[in-house]
């Protein structure tokens, strides 16, 4: 059995299914090792609604994981997405004490950038640094070390609804889990189907979920934009329920089996079978239905997520592309009508850069759990969200501390 502090597990709290991807830290590999989902029963666009639901279905894959892993799960890291969320840029600038940089002058800029009014019902979940400026000197990754009286920063806070974000840490303190960090679902499936290439030259990242599709833009190696649109797998669901007039459960079938977004590559003769209602005979219907009732919403998610792209005058930073990912990804002709909307060179994103189950994750629908491992084994000796042994408190706590030495 592999020692607990190589472990890292990603807990992906989706609106369709809750999925826990155990990954192990081999020198400089991460291997996944195992893999638990189950269906998601107690969210709605990304949000907590039923807590006793959700808690179920978490010890259910989380058994599943640690059945296949062979290792006991007790931490993990939890994705959060949901139209809550809303990212923006600060900025920050301070006088060098010293002739040289330090990372004490690197913690304080950021500090300085962070200190925005932010509503006392919102929980700051990252602050992620852009770039850094000494002395008119711009594009600089990291300044420590180098020599200068002004230091600035340019950095990307993303912040959350309060209530949302506890709901998730208490889901998972419920089910008899820690939880080492809480991060932005977009973030963490940049890190697994991202090249390096693509966050230099500037990618959209769009990861199409149950209920929410996200957006993230990436430029310069950082991140310059997050977006939560709460349309996603589920809205296809409905429309297709309601259109064809089927069960919510056979709609869901039917669009994973028939489901395209391309109505005219659909052979006229092709015909589909829907289940009837309320004892209703079943009925035959042309395939070439689904797509005039799945294109027009496909098109709508990606003309809302172009416009909000050119509101953060984004345009000229994604070009290397789009990157689609997320379980809705899968449909056919999605990529398709991404490169008509977006008039760019489109892909599917799947899992990279990791060992062991390659083949089992190999899927866009495991995006966000491979991306959260992968993020904690970037952070792993931080654990600065241990909710669970009262440390929210800890950490303002100890922020406060940190001020008083500086002043002093």
């Amino acid at each position: 059995m592999q020692g607990q502090d190589d472990i890292v597990v990603g807990l992906d709290i989706g609106t369709t299914k809750i999925c826990a991807v155990v990954g192990e830290i081999a020198g400089n590999e991460i291997n996944i090792i195992g893999i638990g989902s189950h269906p998601s029963i107690g969210l709605r666009k990304g949000v907590v609604v039923n807590i006793e639901s959700t808690v179920n279905s978490i010890k259910k894959a989380v058994e599943d994981a640690e059945l296949m892993a062979g290792v006991e799960i007790t931490s993990v890291y939890a994705g959060i997405a949901g139209g809550h969320i809303t990212g923006f840029n600060s900025r920050g600038i301070i006088a060098i004490k010293g002739k040289e940089i330090t990372q004490n002058d690197v913690d304080r800029v950021i500090d300085a950038a962070r200190a925005v009014a932010i509503p006392m019902d919102r929980e700051v979940i990252h602050v992620l640094p852009q770039e850094f400026i000494v002395d008119d000197q711009a594009g600089i990754i990291n300044p420590v070390g180098m020599a200068g009286v002004r230091l600035e920063a340019k950095i990307h806070i993303v912040t959350g609804a309060v209530t949302s974000a506890h709901n998730i840490v208490r889901c998972a303190n419920r089910a008899g889990l820690d939880v080492g960090d809480i991060v932005l679902e977009s973030l963490a499936s940049g890190e697994a189907v991202l090249a390096e290439d693509e966050k230099e030259l500037g990618t959209a990242l769009i990861d199409l979920g149950g209920g929410t599709s996200d957006l993230a833009v990436f430029s310069a190696k950082n991140i310059r934009h997050t977006f939560v649109l709460a349309l996603g797998g589920n809205n296809f669901t409905n429309d297709i329920a309601i259109g064809l007039r089927a069960p919510l459960a056979d709609a869901e079938m039917i669009k994973k089996k028939y489901g395209t977004c391309v109505s005219r590559n659909i052979r006229p003769e092709e015909m589909i079978e829907v289940p009837g209602m309320g004892g209703r005979k079943p009925r035959k219907l042309p395939r070439q239905i689904l797509g005039e009732i799945l294109e027009p919403r496909m098109e709508e998610i990606f003309t809302l997520i172009k416009r909000e792209i050119h509101r953060a005058g984004m345009d000229n930073a994604i070009a290397s592309g789009v990157v689609l990912t997320g379980g809705s990804a899968l449909l056919d002709g999605v990529s398709e009508i991404a490169e008509s909307i977006f008039n760019l060179p489109t892909r599917l994103g799947k899992p990279r850069g990791i060992g062991g189950l390659v083949d089992v994750v190999n899927n866009p629908m495991y995006a966000t759990g491979v991306g959260l491992v992968l993020f904690g084994a970037k952070h792993h000796n931080e654990k600065k969200f241990r909710i669970r042994d009262g440390n929210i408190f800890n950490r303002v706590m100890n922020r406060m501390k940190k001020w008083f030495k500086e002043v002093i």
